[in-house]
């Protein structure tokens, strides 16, 4: 609001006109979506998130040279609502332009609604795939071709479960990261509570006892209650 104001965009008789959410959504748009809901307010409409959420989406999709003039056309005459394209051009604002040019295609020759959601379910999950390919060591270090990978996955129709796959493996390598810190720290300060206790201390060697399946090098995890069996991981250095 302070903003706002200094800026003259906004009359303070108008602030009144505010939700406190639609505050928290102006500050985040753009200065002109900015000064559309300022004009809008000072001319005494209410404005609710709502509302700086459909003038933002408007203006995403009206000004961004990645729809296509002939999309932007059908947007302007009504024929197709600016909110499903305001998310297609966040997801395409994320990917190289060999792909941004296949997207566009898509559009001019299937310019309907059930069109664009499927082509920002598309875009998302190639963002992705990108994001998360970029972020896996076993990937990185190895000859795979990711773009042409890619490809393949796009014409096979199966990019959601590649970029999912991707995804997880992002996580599964940070995980072994994380683990193999706690197990290092476990073990020293394990070490350090064995020095620091001893005949007179017989619970916390107990204690040390119990937790001995987790500071070891082959470390032991229970699944569920119990029933389902254990989890045995084994950690090896380098030189091992």
């Amino acid at each position: 609001a302070d903003a706002l104001l200094l800026q003259g965009h906004l009359n303070p008789d108008a602030i009144n006109n505010f939700s406190k959410r639609a505050f928290i959504e102006t500050a985040k748009a753009p200065a002109e979506v900015q000064q559309m809901v300022s004009d809008a307010a000072c001319n005494g409409d209410r404005i609710t998130r709502r509302e700086v959420r459909q003038l933002n989406d408007e203006w995403t999709a009206m000004s961004s040279d990645l729809i296509p003039d002939s999309i932007r056309e059908k947007a302007t005459e009504g024929a197709m609502p600016p909110r499903y394209l305001a998310p297609l051009v966040r997801e395409m604002e994320k990917l190289p332009e060999v792909h941004i040019t296949e997207l566009q295609r898509e559009m001019i020759e299937n310019p309907d609604v059930d069109t664009i959601k499927q082509l920002t379910s598309e875009a998302k999950n190639l963002s992705k795939y990108l994001d998360a390919a970029g972020q896996v060591q076993a990937l990185t270090q190895s000859s795979v071709d990711m773009e042409m990978a890619l490809e393949e996955a796009l014409r096979v129709g199966c990019l959601n479960t590649a970029s999912d796959l991707v995804k997880q493996a992002t996580v599964l390598e940070q995980t072994m990261v994380k683990l193999y810190s706690s197990w290092k720290r476990v073990g020293s300060l394990a070490d350090r509570l064995y020095v620091d206790t001893g005949a007179s201390t017989p619970h916390l060697r107990s204690l040390l006892g119990c937790l001995e399946q987790l500071a070891g090098q082959i470390i032991e995890v229970q699944l569920g209650d119990g029933s389902e069996g254990k989890i045995r991981l084994q950690i090896l250095s380098d030189n091992e």
